[in-house]
């Protein structure tokens, strides 16, 4: 991992971070985000660290595996990193589904926290 930029790195951490806490136990996400921090899931608008974290921790599932795919990260010319993940996840019983998510990044009180996220299935209405 030594000779990827610092971005893909410090990107790449932090997604294996996110998806291990959301798969083992989503209460624990709240450290990943500040209260400025933004969450679309599905649409759906949330701000801040408390609705954010009340947003995932109410999924209407009990236990999730994530498979990343492929994962994309880019510096932005304001010192944050930007992070594209495309991947399958499996909730409870329910069959495998597709999904992409974003990820802003940024240096916060020297941590890496997200204050941007947009989550959605790779659903196709056809």
């Amino acid at each position: 991992m030594g000779d990827k930029p610092i971005w893909e790195q410090i990107g790449s951490s932090f997604v294996q971070h996110y998806y291990q806490l959301f798969d083992a136990d989503r209460t624990q996400l709240g450290a990943i985000y500040i209260d400025a921090s933004c969450l679309t899931w599905e649409g759906q608008q949330f701000q801040g660290k408390a609705a954010i974290v009340e947003k995932l921790t109410s999924l209407p599932f009990q236990k999730i595996q994530h498979s990343i795919t492929a994962q994309d990260h880019q510096p932005t010319p304001d010192s944050c990193i930007l992070s594209m993940v495309v991947g399958q996840l499996k909730a409870d019983d329910d069959q495998v589904l597709g999904f992409h998510q974003t990820f802003l990044l940024k240096n916060f009180q020297g941590a890496w926290v997200c204050t941007n996220e947009v989550f959605r299935l790779a659903l196709h209405n056809i």
